[in-house]
Formats: C-alpha cells, structure tokens, sequence
C-alpha cells in the first residue's frame, strides 16, 4: 500500500438473501487489512452463534422505530412487518474515526441507499445467485428458515435479481471461492491496492 492511499471509501455488497454476500464479506474482511466492518441493526431475533455487536445490533422493533425518529440511520427499511434492518449513523463514524475503510452487508435497497448517499466514494457489489433453483436449495440447506419464509424470500429474491444493473459491478456466485477472488480483485482495484 502507497502513503497516497485515502481512507474512507465504502464497499457496498448487496445480494439476495442466501446468495454468498456473508461468506464473502467475510473473505474480503480476512484479505484486505484495511476494511471494518460495519455492523447493522435489526429488529429480528439473533440466529444460532450470532452476537449481538459483532454481527448484527440485535434491537427491538420499537427501539429501531425510536432510533429511525432520532434520525440515528443512514439508512433503513422494514424488510418484512415489524422487522427492521438499517446501517446506524455511529457505525460509519466508528469505522472513519479508526482509520479505515467500511464494508457493507446489506440487503439490495440498502445498499442502493447508500451508493446514492455517498456516490463515488463508494462502490457497490451486487452478488448474484446462478439461478433462483439454486437460491431455493441453499435457503433450504441453510437450515434456518421455515419453508413458508423461504418463500417469501424467494419472491423477494425475484425482485432484486432485477436491481442488479443498478450496482456497479456484478460477481455470480456459483462457486464461492471463484467468485471471492473475483471480489477481491475488484474491490482492490476501486481501493487502488493494484
């Protein structure tokens, strides 16, 4: 890395729900140094060995509605009723104030929210399932969705699919490890690591 390197760029990754975006937020945070992660809120339950500051801010449904009266998020959406997800105003300020950049893993509005939001100081990735099958299967394989749920999120997943031309890079997802590297070379370049 050059001493010319800024500090403060967004990485957005954005995906239907059982695409990857974790498994692959997750690689780049172990090969880029220089990322933090920044950790929405919501307003679901923690899923087995999730913790609440690490992974998610685990709230309530109605301390996310105070904090949205607050103004305390950059961005936010009710993703399904009474549950909510949203990137907190103090996350951005926590990653910045160390130095770093941030890394986003989250839902395709929000990531949409904030490419408007911060322009080209971020760049946005969208991880796209091989197929709508294959979407349904790993939901399936997932293990924490009840089948009526993987529904929803199918349809869901439909939607979005059609937002992907909207981000600025596109990486299919139908090998993990092909489609990590793929990630990493494209985030290292909008970071100028190449």
């Amino acid at each position: 890395m050059n001493n010319e390197q800024i500090y403060g760029k967004l990485i957005i990754v954005s995906a239907p729900s059982g695409s990857g975006k974790t498994s692959i937020v997750k690689y780049l945070l172990k090969h880029i140094p220089d990322l933090g992660f920044s950790i929405s809120a919501t307003s679901r339950f923690p899923r087995k060995n999730e913790k609440d500051g690490s992974d998610y801010y685990f709230l309530s449904a109605d301390e996310f509605r105070r904090k949205i009266e607050n103004d305390e998020f950059v961005e936010w959406e009710e993703v399904y009723k009474n549950t909510y997800y949203g990137t907190l105003r103090s996350e951005i300020n926590r990653i910045c104030d160390s130095g770093r950049h941030i890394i986003f893993d989250v839902d395709v509005k929000g990531g949409l929210r904030l490419k408007k939001e911060f322009g080209s100081r971020a760049m946005s990735l969208f991880i796209k399932p091989p197929g709508i099958d294959d979407l349904r299967q790993r939901l399936i394989k997932r293990g924490t969705d009840h089948p009526r749920e993987i529904e929803i999120r199918i349809n869901k997943a439909r939607e979005e699919m059609g937002k992907a031309l909207f981000f600025d890079k596109i990486v299919i997802n139908d090998v993990l490890e092909r489609a990590c590297r793929e990630a990493l070379e494209i985030c290292e370049g909008f970071l100028n690591y190449r």
